[in-house]
This record gives structure tokens, C-alpha cells and sequence, in this order.
């Protein structure tokens, strides 16, 4: 697969037909553990201009997603390798859902699409997360609204903490919601 290399952790394929399968899985995620923040993806869309964008994104466990939510989108996740909870939170940043993902035959659904404008992040709960992710274009930065109820990327260590903080809550919501 011809690729052109965007950033440290972005690559976009060239390809007239762009196919995925193991080669590219052990790309993603070998550039994701290269990268600062610990994830890469491979774009099939060219642009960010592009209607469709469609990615597969590797993610390894100890890389923060800063919770936000996306104006006038949805996106959607089918995993391929690894599980995860997505996390959605309410405006204050209480937990309001948690959709268990993982590879099918995980024994966790392996799919699934947001709709609406809502706060979430992920909770990667294996060394590795590879999902296919679809979401609508254009990508504008400034449609993406980081949470103000979480701390930002660069403080490493609150990020840390608060993500234990989550993790503690997702155990909660569980817990209530098999009550």
C-alpha cells in the first residue's frame, strides 16, 4: 500500500482501492507505540475536505483521548482487535452510558455509532485498541469541543488521574446498572 505520511501519527493511503488486513494492523500499531501520544491511524479519505473519512486507528492503553463531542457528526467504531469502553458523559462530565467493545467473539458487541452531540472518550481496557472508524466529513477542527470537566492533553499526570477517576465510575455505572 502506498502511503504519504501527514504527521507522526497520521498516513493517508494513495491507493485507487485501499484494503486493509494484517500488514497494516501491525503498522498502525508499531507507529502508535513510536508516537508521543501513542496512536496513528491510516486515512482511506485523501482529504479532510472528503464527505466520507474513513481510518483505521490504532491506540495503545495509555494514550488520553480528552473527552469531547462532535457538533454535527457521527462517528462510528467497529473494533478489529482489542476491547474497550466508551465512555459518554453528561455537560457536568457524569457518566450517563458505557458501550463494553471488543473483537468479535470477544463476547462484548463490536460496533457501534454515535449519533448525537455527546461528551465521551475512551476507556482502552487492552495493550492495543485497532478499530475502523467512520465518521462524516469535512474535518474542522472547531467542530470537535474538547470537555471542560476533564484536564487537557499536555498535563499528563492529572490526565492519568483522572482517567483512574473514570475508571472508578464506569465500575459504579456498572454496578447500578445490573442492580
Amino acid at each position: 500500500m502506498n502511503l504519504e505520511k501527514r504527521s507522526d501519527e497520521v498516513f493517508v493511503a494513495l491507493d485507487p482501492i485501499v484494503s486493509w488486513g494484517d500488514e497494516e494492523i501491525a503498522f498502525v500499531k508499531r507507529t502508535a507505540l513510536a508516537s508521543p501520544r501513542r496512536r496513528a491511524r491510516i486515512c482511506a479519505h485523501r482529504s479532510n475536505d472528503d464527505a466520507l473519512h474513513e481510518m483505521i486507528i490504532a491506540i495503545a492503553a495509555s494514550s488520553y483521548i480528552h473527552p469531547h463531542r462532535h457538533i454535527d457528526k457521527a462517528e462510528s467504531f467497529h473494533i478489529i482487535e482489542g476491547e474497550v469502553d466508551v465512555v459518554v458523559f453528561d455537560d457536568a462530565g457524569v457518566v450517563t452510558d458505557v458501550i463494553e467493545l471488543g473483537g468479535a467473539g470477544s463476547g462484548r458487541r463490536f460496533y457501534y455509532r454515535l449519533s448525537h452531540s455527546a461528551f465521551h472518550t475512551l476507556l482502552i481496557r487492552t495493550e492495543y485498541l485497532v478499530v475502523h472508524e467512520v465518521t462524516n466529513g469535512p474535518f474542522a477542527p472547531e467542530r470537535t469541543l474538547l470537555a471542560p470537566f476533564a484536564p487537557p492533553e499536555k498535563q499528563q499526570h492529572a490526565a492519568h488521574e483522572y482517567m483512574k477517576r473514570v475508571a472508578g465510575q464506569v465500575t459504579k455505572f456498572r454496578q447500578a446498572r445490573h442492580a
